[in-house]
């Protein structure tokens, strides 16, 4: 059930990244939510143009040994409470397990 829930969420992610796509002026589709390489990411890690939020849960964000460097933690199922708080001229890359 766990599991369901958080596809939903990463679901609702890419529904909302296409919105934003709408509004810039391209059409919405997950088409337009890009994938980023692990290579990709550690390369543009420390960019002050790109913003890596971890989606994980609280308890598997705590228990984690391995964060990515300058990321932060939101809780997926309380989007509506944070998403507008990012930039949207920034690269935003979402984190999960």
């Amino acid at each position: 059930m766990r599991k369901i829930g958080f596809l939903l969420a990463l679901v609702v992610l890419a529904v909302v990244f296409a919105g934003t796509a709408a509004l810039a002026g391209t059409a919405p589709s997950i088409e337009n939510v890009q994938k980023m390489t692990i290579d990709g990411l550690k390369a543009r890690l420390g960019n002050p143009d790109l913003v890596v939020i971890d989606v994980r849960t609280a308890h598997d964000w705590d228990d984690s040994k391995t964060k990515i460097k300058g990321s932060v933690r939101e809780d997926v199922y309380k989007l509506g409470s944070w998403i507008n708080k990012y930039p949207k001229d920034k690269t935003i890359v979402f984190s999960c397990k």
